[in-house]
């Protein structure tokens, strides 16, 4: 019985960890609606430490969809995970959290042409809720706790006497 019980709760650490990537992938790839069928139907999501804006899944894949449109590159890092699962209903393993940080460089749309490098870099953690569902497991709520953020040096133009 312990073994089973063991192989269902690695199960669901995959699981888990294997939504989380999906997550970033979406982003990173722009594909709003897969961004959106990560989250359990009354989910949230909260950027307003990095600028954005806090609501329903929905709302937030469509600001996500317009202020991406900068970045003609983005590839979201997220590492160094701590996940713990916790009760809902007197049912352990139902519910996730995840902490996880991340390092975000994208490239700015305008300078895409010019460098492969990325021109603007972010860091900061994750806090991932979620919840099994009858369709397996769901983020119910994530909240980005941005550190840090790097911007281009911005050159001064040429001053002409």
């Amino acid at each position: 019985m312990t073994q089973r019980v063991e192989l269902a709760t690695l199960r669901d650490r995959l699981t888990v960890d294997g939504m989380i990537t999906e997550y970033a992938v979406a982003v990173d790839d722009g594909d709003w609606a897969a961004y959106r069928s990560l989250f359990t139907p009354d989910g949230r999501a909260d950027y307003r430490s990095a600028g954005g804006i806090e609501g329903d899944a929905g709302k937030v894949a469509a600001w996500l969809a317009e202020s991406m449109r900068m970045f003609s590159m983005r590839q979201h890092l997220i590492v160094n995970r701590r996940l713990s699962f916790g009760i809902l209903e007197q049912d352990t393993g139902d519910t996730a959290t995840v902490q996880a940080d991340y390092v975000n460089p994208m490239r700015f749309a305008e300078n895409g042409e010019r460098s492969s490098a990325p021109d603007f870099v972010c860091g900061g953690r994750y806090a991932f809720e979620l919840l099994r569902t009858d369709d397996g497991w769901r983020l119910r709520e994530v909240v980005v706790q941005e550190k840090w953020r790097r911007l281009p040096e911005r050159t001064a133009p040429a001053v002409i006497d």
